[in-house]
């Protein structure tokens, strides 16, 4: 009896769940982020997830999600902070001064070293120095990952080493808002990964959290499908 007992009691016990997979590494906020048009934001906390905040104000009507006509207004916003002069082009002083105050992590070859926060911390100090090529030379291409990326491709979404100069598509050495909204259009379809038609923060933080690429093999940074851009 006392044997049937403890056979009937064992019988309905919970039985024990399996555990979990564990869960994939979290996304750990940046403490310098570079949006694609090549704003800078820079953490003033700990915890301060800068691709949040550049999400947050690119989404201007606060659903969640950033479509093609927000990417371009927010592209218009920061462009009206670049042309100082207001004639309606970045001009190479511009541009300069871009890249000497605005956001000096652009200048290829310039050593930058962030704290443990940042996911690719520091630079490989790589490449030539200067702005690089100008127009649509550097073409993006999705972070792979340590980090040979160059300028504003250690910092951002896509591999992109001075986001405002190559939005200059006819190569005159200035950036018209038309070519800078045109290149916020490219952009955004580059990193509409399921072509849905909008971006959302989840979908961005699993672009950019990308693991170190060592320059060979799988490893290399993939080139964006370029049948996706207007021609």
């Amino acid at each position: 009896m006392i044997f049937a007992s403890l056979l009937l009691s064992l019988a309905q016990a919970p039985t024990a769940t399996p555990a979990s997979p564990a869960p994939a590494a979290q996304h750990r906020p940046r403490r310098l982020f570079i949006s694609p048009m090549g704003e800078p934001f820079r953490a003033r906390t700990k915890d301060e997830d800068t691709l949040a905040g550049w999400f947050v104000q690119a989404d201007s009507n606060r659903d969640g999600r950033i479509t093609i006509e927000e990417m371009q207004g927010d592209a218009a916003r920061f462009f009206a902070r670049l042309d100082l002069n207001k004639d309606g082009e970045i001009d190479p002083d511009e541009i300069t001064q871009y890249e000497n105050e605005i956001a000096p992590e652009v200048r290829i070859g310039e050593n930058f070293s962030l704290d443990s926060g940042d996911l690719n911390g520091g630079t490989d100090g790589a490449g030539r120095g200067g702005r690089g090529r100008r127009g649509g030379g550097s073409r993006p291409t999705f972070r792979a990952g340590p980090d040979l990326h160059q300028g504003a491709g250690r910092y951002g979404l896509l591999d992109l080493p001075e986001p405002v100069v190559s939005a200059d598509s006819d190569f005159n050495r200035g950036v018209s808002l038309p070519e800078f909204k045109r290149a916020a259009q490219q952009r955004f379809l580059a990193l509409d990964l399921d072509h849905h038609g909008y971006l959302t923060l989840a979908e961005l933080q699993r672009i950019r959290p990308a693991p170190p690429s060592t320059g060979n093999g799988p490893d290399k940074p993939k080139p964006m499908d370029e049948s996706a851009l207007p021609q």
